[in-house]
């Protein structure tokens, strides 16, 4: 069983394997992603780290409220992504 963990607050110069790098002092890492703006590729500041599920708790304790690069890191479990709805003019949609 596996759990994913999400990293926020993230340097903007952060890459997948400096992820899997931290977080490997503490357990085994079965995957690290970083959030990337879709139209220039650029990181968004977070990512997602997938660990097994009974090593989660010790990765957060450790890893929480640690500096890196200067910045204070959110590591908590991740939450599923809400369902999306259909745009319309109340959620953002362009009116004519």
């Amino acid at each position: 069983m596996t759990k994913t963990l999400y990293f926020g607050n993230l340097p903007w110069a952060v890459t997948p394997e400096d992820l899997t790098n931290a977080v490997t002092q503490h357990c085994e890492v079965l995957s690290a992603r970083i959030a990337t703006d879709r139209e220039t590729g650029r990181s968004r500041g977070f990512g997602f780290v997938e660990v097994p599920a009974d090593k989660a708790e010790a990765v957060i304790a450790a890893l929480n409220e640690a500096e890196w690069g200067g910045r204070q890191l959110t590591v908590n479990e991740a939450q599923p992504r809400p369902e999306r709805t259909e745009r319309t003019e109340r959620s953002g949609g362009f009116r004519r």
